[in-house]
Protein backbone atom coordinates (compact mmCIF):
# COMPACT_ATOMS: atom_id res chain seq x y z
CA UNK A 1 0.00 0.00 0.00
CA UNK A 2 1.55 3.22 -1.10
CA UNK A 3 0.44 6.63 1.41
CA UNK A 4 2.48 9.48 -0.63
CA UNK A 5 0.79 12.55 -2.01
CA UNK A 6 1.02 14.61 -4.67
CA UNK A 7 -0.87 17.84 -4.89
CA UNK A 8 -4.15 16.64 -4.98
CA UNK A 9 -3.57 13.18 -6.28
CA UNK A 10 -3.48 10.86 -3.47
CA UNK A 11 -2.88 7.49 -3.05
CA UNK A 12 -6.15 4.56 -2.12
CA UNK A 13 -6.33 1.15 -1.76
CA UNK A 14 -7.98 -0.77 -5.16
CA UNK A 15 -10.84 -2.85 -5.45
CA UNK A 16 -8.51 -5.26 -7.24
CA UNK A 17 -5.99 -8.12 -6.89
CA UNK A 18 -2.81 -8.87 -8.85
CA UNK A 19 -2.52 -12.18 -10.43
CA UNK A 20 1.05 -12.29 -10.16
CA UNK A 21 4.00 -11.04 -8.86
CA UNK A 22 5.68 -7.57 -9.27
CA UNK A 23 9.26 -6.71 -9.19
CA UNK A 24 9.68 -3.42 -7.77
CA UNK A 25 13.13 -2.93 -10.20
CA UNK A 26 11.09 -2.92 -13.55
CA UNK A 27 8.13 -2.03 -15.14
CA UNK A 28 6.25 -2.97 -18.43
CA UNK A 29 6.42 -0.51 -21.21
CA UNK A 30 4.71 -1.67 -23.56
CA UNK A 31 1.36 -3.00 -22.99
CA UNK A 32 -2.74 -3.10 -23.74
CA UNK A 33 -5.27 -2.04 -21.34
CA UNK A 34 -9.00 -3.55 -21.85
CA UNK A 35 -12.20 -1.95 -20.21
CA UNK A 36 -15.42 -4.61 -20.23
CA UNK A 37 -18.43 -2.80 -18.75
CA UNK A 38 -20.41 -5.64 -16.84
CA UNK A 39 -23.32 -3.81 -15.74
CA UNK A 40 -26.90 -4.67 -17.04
CA UNK A 41 -27.65 -0.89 -17.43
CA UNK A 42 -25.47 1.16 -16.77
CA UNK A 43 -22.78 2.93 -18.88
CA UNK A 44 -19.38 4.79 -18.33
CA UNK A 45 -18.70 8.18 -19.65
CA UNK A 46 -15.58 8.66 -21.58
CA UNK A 47 -12.83 6.77 -19.74
CA UNK A 48 -9.24 8.14 -18.71
CA UNK A 49 -6.56 5.15 -18.63
CA UNK A 50 -3.43 6.98 -17.32
CA UNK A 51 0.34 5.25 -16.60
CA UNK A 52 1.60 7.58 -13.95
CA UNK A 53 4.61 7.80 -11.34
CA UNK A 54 4.66 5.67 -8.31
CA UNK A 55 3.54 7.53 -5.71
CA UNK A 56 0.92 9.68 -7.21
CA UNK A 57 -3.27 8.64 -7.56
CA UNK A 58 -6.99 10.02 -8.81
CA UNK A 59 -8.06 9.77 -6.16
CA UNK A 60 -8.40 8.50 -2.25
CA UNK A 61 -11.01 6.96 -0.54
CA UNK A 62 -12.13 8.26 2.79
CA UNK A 63 -10.83 11.70 1.52
CA UNK A 64 -12.90 14.97 0.00
CA UNK A 65 -12.93 14.61 -3.97
CA UNK A 66 -10.56 17.02 -5.77
CA UNK A 67 -12.43 19.69 -8.10
CA UNK A 68 -10.80 17.82 -10.91
CA UNK A 69 -12.28 14.12 -9.69
CA UNK A 70 -15.75 16.14 -8.59
CA UNK A 71 -16.19 17.21 -12.39
CA UNK A 72 -15.69 13.82 -13.68
CA UNK A 73 -17.69 11.97 -11.32
CA UNK A 74 -20.71 14.68 -11.67
CA UNK A 75 -20.78 15.25 -15.51
CA UNK A 76 -18.49 13.14 -17.27
CA UNK A 77 -15.59 15.81 -17.65
CA UNK A 78 -12.31 13.78 -17.16
CA UNK A 79 -10.48 17.57 -18.71
CA UNK A 80 -9.14 18.45 -14.94
CA UNK A 81 -8.08 14.92 -14.08
CA UNK A 82 -6.03 14.73 -17.91
CA UNK A 83 -4.42 18.23 -16.99
CA UNK A 84 -2.93 16.79 -13.74
CA UNK A 85 -1.90 13.27 -15.03
CA UNK A 86 -0.31 15.28 -18.22
CA UNK A 87 1.61 17.65 -15.58
CA UNK A 88 3.11 14.84 -13.80
CA UNK A 89 4.32 13.41 -17.51
CA UNK A 90 1.59 10.30 -17.56
CA UNK A 91 1.23 8.34 -20.49
CA UNK A 92 -2.61 8.55 -21.14
CA UNK A 93 -5.31 7.75 -23.28
CA UNK A 94 -8.77 9.06 -23.36
CA UNK A 95 -12.07 7.96 -24.48
CA UNK A 96 -10.78 4.55 -26.05
CA UNK A 97 -14.06 3.79 -26.95
CA UNK A 98 -14.69 7.49 -28.73
CA UNK A 99 -17.88 7.54 -26.72
CA UNK A 100 -19.76 5.75 -24.14
CA UNK A 101 -18.78 2.15 -22.88
CA UNK A 102 -22.50 0.67 -23.01
CA UNK A 103 -23.07 -2.07 -21.18
CA UNK A 104 -21.60 -5.78 -21.79
CA UNK A 105 -18.80 -4.04 -24.32
CA UNK A 106 -15.62 -3.67 -24.11
CA UNK A 107 -12.72 -1.01 -24.90
CA UNK A 108 -8.95 -1.30 -25.67
CA UNK A 109 -6.60 1.29 -24.80
CA UNK A 110 -2.72 0.97 -26.40
CA UNK A 111 0.21 2.43 -23.96
CA UNK A 112 3.63 2.93 -24.46
CA UNK A 113 5.79 3.92 -21.17
CA UNK A 114 9.31 3.88 -22.39
CA UNK A 115 11.32 5.99 -21.22
CA UNK A 116 9.37 7.30 -18.73
CA UNK A 117 8.88 5.96 -14.64
CA UNK A 118 5.04 5.43 -15.37
CA UNK A 119 4.54 1.90 -13.50
CA UNK A 120 1.22 2.55 -12.13
CA UNK A 121 -1.81 2.57 -13.96
CA UNK A 122 -5.47 4.06 -13.02
CA UNK A 123 -8.65 4.30 -14.96
CA UNK A 124 -11.58 6.42 -14.10
CA UNK A 125 -15.16 7.54 -15.89
CA UNK A 126 -18.15 8.98 -14.75
CA UNK A 127 -21.25 6.32 -13.96
CA UNK A 128 -24.43 7.13 -16.35
CA UNK A 129 -27.25 7.44 -15.16
CA UNK A 130 -25.91 8.07 -11.16
CA UNK A 131 -25.21 11.84 -9.58
CA UNK A 132 -21.56 11.14 -9.03
CA UNK A 133 -20.65 7.64 -9.16
CA UNK A 134 -17.82 6.61 -11.14
CA UNK A 135 -15.60 3.18 -11.95
CA UNK A 136 -12.25 3.29 -10.25
CA UNK A 137 -9.21 1.63 -10.82
CA UNK A 138 -6.73 3.44 -8.60
CA UNK A 139 -2.57 3.49 -9.20
CA UNK A 140 -2.39 -0.21 -9.41
CA UNK A 141 1.45 -1.97 -10.08
CA UNK A 142 1.64 -2.20 -13.93
CA UNK A 143 2.71 -5.81 -13.97
CA UNK A 144 6.25 -6.38 -15.39
CA UNK A 145 6.50 -9.95 -17.14
CA UNK A 146 4.56 -10.50 -20.30
CA UNK A 147 1.37 -11.94 -20.00
CA UNK A 148 -2.40 -11.03 -19.32
CA UNK A 149 -3.24 -10.53 -16.13
CA UNK A 150 -6.77 -9.37 -15.11
CA UNK A 151 -8.28 -6.93 -12.34
CA UNK A 152 -11.81 -6.04 -11.52
CA UNK A 153 -13.27 -2.06 -10.44
CA UNK A 154 -16.07 -1.10 -8.51
CA UNK A 155 -17.97 1.69 -8.53
CA UNK A 156 -16.98 4.66 -6.24
CA UNK A 157 -19.12 8.01 -4.71
CA UNK A 158 -17.25 10.95 -5.19
CA UNK A 159 -19.43 12.52 -1.70
CA UNK A 160 -20.24 15.71 -3.84
CA UNK A 161 -23.49 15.09 -4.34
CA UNK A 162 -26.83 13.74 -2.38
CA UNK A 163 -27.87 10.57 -4.53
CA UNK A 164 -31.10 11.73 -4.89
CA UNK A 165 -31.51 10.07 -8.15
CA UNK A 166 -33.01 12.62 -10.05
CA UNK A 167 -32.44 13.78 -13.81
CA UNK A 168 -30.60 17.38 -13.77
CA UNK A 169 -28.38 19.27 -16.25
CA UNK A 170 -25.56 17.33 -14.86
CA UNK A 171 -23.56 20.69 -14.08
CA UNK A 172 -21.05 20.43 -11.20
CA UNK A 173 -22.77 21.72 -7.97
CA UNK A 174 -26.04 21.02 -9.29
CA UNK A 175 -28.54 18.65 -8.32
CA UNK A 176 -29.48 15.56 -10.40
CA UNK A 177 -27.72 13.24 -13.02
CA UNK A 178 -27.45 14.08 -16.85
CA UNK A 179 -30.05 13.85 -19.34
CA UNK A 180 -28.86 10.00 -21.35
CA UNK A 181 -28.49 10.97 -24.19
CA UNK A 182 -28.40 8.06 -26.32
CA UNK A 183 -29.35 6.04 -23.30
CA UNK A 184 -32.56 4.02 -23.65
CA UNK A 185 -34.95 6.54 -22.49
CA UNK A 186 -37.37 3.98 -22.14
CA UNK A 187 -35.47 2.68 -19.22
CA UNK A 188 -36.11 5.96 -17.47
CA UNK A 189 -39.13 7.60 -16.29
CA UNK A 190 -40.49 9.79 -19.29
CA UNK A 191 -38.97 13.43 -18.33
CA UNK A 192 -38.00 14.28 -14.63
CA UNK A 193 -41.13 12.38 -12.37
CA UNK A 194 -39.36 11.19 -9.49
CA UNK A 195 -39.96 13.04 -5.78
CA UNK A 196 -35.97 12.28 -4.64
CA UNK A 197 -34.63 9.84 -2.73
CA UNK A 198 -33.71 11.39 0.41
CA UNK A 199 -30.03 11.57 0.78
CA UNK A 200 -27.12 13.95 1.23
CA UNK A 201 -24.05 14.32 0.26
CA UNK A 202 -21.44 12.53 2.41
CA UNK A 203 -18.14 15.12 1.38
CA UNK A 204 -15.40 11.98 0.58
CA UNK A 205 -14.91 9.15 -1.76
CA UNK A 206 -16.11 6.06 -0.74
CA UNK A 207 -17.08 2.68 -2.55
CA UNK A 208 -20.79 3.56 -4.13
CA UNK A 209 -24.09 1.99 -2.38
CA UNK A 210 -25.34 1.47 -5.82
CA UNK A 211 -28.33 2.70 -7.79
CA UNK A 212 -31.99 2.03 -5.89
CA UNK A 213 -34.67 3.24 -8.47
CA UNK A 214 -38.43 1.91 -8.22
CA UNK A 215 -40.51 0.77 -10.72
CA UNK A 216 -43.15 3.68 -10.89
CA UNK A 217 -42.67 5.56 -14.15
CA UNK A 218 -45.00 7.92 -13.61
CA UNK A 219 -43.65 9.42 -10.13
CA UNK A 220 -42.64 7.29 -7.07
CA UNK A 221 -38.81 8.60 -5.71
CA UNK A 222 -36.31 7.98 -8.33
CA UNK A 223 -36.08 8.62 -12.06
CA UNK A 224 -34.38 5.05 -11.79
CA UNK A 225 -35.67 1.78 -13.19
CA UNK A 226 -35.03 -0.77 -10.24
CA UNK A 227 -34.94 -3.48 -12.87
CA UNK A 228 -32.79 -1.74 -15.60
CA UNK A 229 -30.28 0.20 -13.00
CA UNK A 230 -29.71 -1.67 -10.03
CA UNK A 231 -26.19 -2.80 -9.94
CA UNK A 232 -23.47 -4.45 -7.49
CA UNK A 233 -19.89 -4.13 -7.48
CA UNK A 234 -17.64 -5.13 -8.96
CA UNK A 235 -18.66 -3.17 -12.40
CA UNK A 236 -15.86 -3.56 -14.79
CA UNK A 237 -13.49 -6.04 -15.87
CA UNK A 238 -9.75 -4.99 -16.62
CA UNK A 239 -7.59 -7.14 -18.41
CA UNK A 240 -3.80 -6.13 -18.84
CA UNK A 241 -1.61 -7.28 -21.68
CA UNK A 242 2.06 -7.27 -21.37
CA UNK A 243 4.11 -7.55 -24.04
Amino acid sequence: MKNKFNRSLQKTALGACLAASISPAAFATDFSVSVENLTRGIHFTPLLVAAHTDGTALFSAGSAASAELQAMAEGGDSSGLETMVDGLGATRVSNPASGLLVPGASTTANLNTDGTSNDSLSIVGMMLPTNDGFVGLNAIEIPTEAGTYTFYANGYDAGTEANDEIRGSGAVGESGFPAPGPIDTGALSAGTDGTGVSATAESFVHIHRGALGDTNSAAGESDLDSTVHRWLNPIAKITITVN
